[in-house]
């Protein structure tokens, strides 16, 4: 058996890849990753499911089939089931394994170990399937390998809660590179964007959503600049709870944005047919409307244009600037008055005091 595994670039590649690369490193284990997501990649992979099928899936599909085109006999397809109690991810994600299994009809090694904190298969066990598939049964053996995973990743995790960008945070964690962003750039306009890593962080799904966002001179916060359980405090405090897996990076990310972060609005980044996204950003625009946050959602997939993407995200940062512009100038114009105002306020205590 070769000792080595692909991993496709999607998914939970985009918050867990320093995990895995640090585990399946210290085993000896080979990671091959497939090519950055293309259109061409995007359309290889959705012709092995139905068309419904949300678009983090059809570009899972492409990225395992680019693995089988570079030759890789043994791909990683994990079945990450909750990662708490009842914590669930959506039914696709779930059924990872089984999708690939029964839409890819070239012989591959399907690595799928399962995470499900619902029935106590937790992250060891999960480590103890993906080790025992390459016939490593030394369970010391496993839990170094598991050490430097984490620590890989808590590594990535610190990088990116100080404020540095998502790839750069990514490279230096792999060359185990250590550093803290110390100066932060005052801008006129911060705004949340709320979003799934695997949505986000891949620049051809997200249509490079952050690094437009930047070259407008706007800082921008997403759910790596929010440790865990200050976003899950945060949902708490609205009166929500935590039901899916993958929810903090979208109402635990705005709802501490909104409580903490002085934001000027927020930006819901979602595909096209995702139920559980649906019912998050319905859920967020409620408290974004109560506390007179503006929002927009943007919903993409395969076939979302580039010109009226970037048009929409421009008129939502045009709304807020002359908003913020307005009451700026509101702001200039009380002041005589307020001024004026405590000045008479003085003269009639001073008349009084006489």
């Amino acid at each position: 058996m070769k000792k080595e595994t692909g991993i496709p670039r999607a998914l939970s590649y985009y918050n867990n890849y320093p995990f895995y690369k640090g585990f399946f490193d210290e085993l000896g284990i080979k990671v091959i990753l497939s090519d950055k997501t293309t259109t061409k990649l995007i359309n290889d992979g959705s012709k092995f499911v139905v068309s419904d099928t949300c678009l983090p899936i059809k570009v899972f599909m492409g990225h395992v089939n680019n693995l089988i085109e570079k030759g890789v006999e043994n791909i990683f397809v994990p079945s990450i089931q909750s990662i708490g109690y009842k914590i669930n991810n959506c039914s696709k994600i779930r059924a990872l394994p089984d999708i690939v299994r029964n839409t890819v009809k070239k012989k591959i090694r399907i690595i799928e170990p399962v995470l499900d904190k619902t029935e106590n298969i937790g992250i060891f066990d999960f480590c103890t399937q993906i080790a025992n598939s390459f016939e490593i049964y030394d369970k010391k053996q496993i839990k170094k390998a598991m050490e430097n995973g984490f620590s890989y990743y808590n590594n990535f995790l610190m990088m990116t809660q100080s404020g540095i960008p998502y790839i750069q945070a990514l490279n230096n964690s792999l060359d185990g590179i250590f550093e803290k962003k110390n100066i932060e750039l005052v801008r006129p306009i911060s705004l949340c964007i709320m979003g799934h890593g695997y949505n986000l962080f891949d620049e051809r799904i997200s249509l490079n959503l952050i690094k437009k966002l930047e070259k407008m001179n706007i800082k921008v916060y997403t759910s790596l600049d929010v440790p865990k359980d200050k976003a899950l405090f945060a949902l708490n405090k609205t009166g929500e709870i935590q039901y899916w897996a993958n929810e903090l990076e979208l109402t635990g990310v705005a709802a501490y944005c909104m409580q903490n972060k002085k934001i000027d609005g927020i930006i819901a980044l979602s595909t096209f047919g995702c139920g559980p996204d649906s019912l998050m950003v319905n859920e967020i625009n409620y408290h974004a409307k109560d506390k007179k946050i503006p929002m927009i959602h943007l919903t993409i997939d395969e076939h979302t244009g580039e010109a009226g993407f970037v048009t929409r995200i421009e008129a939502f940062v045009d709304m807020i600037t002359r908003s913020k512009k307005q009451n700026l100038i509101k702001k200039q114009e009380l002041k005589p008055l307020i001024k004026e105002k405590q000045t008479e306020i003085q003269a009639e205590r001073y008349k009084r005091d006489k």
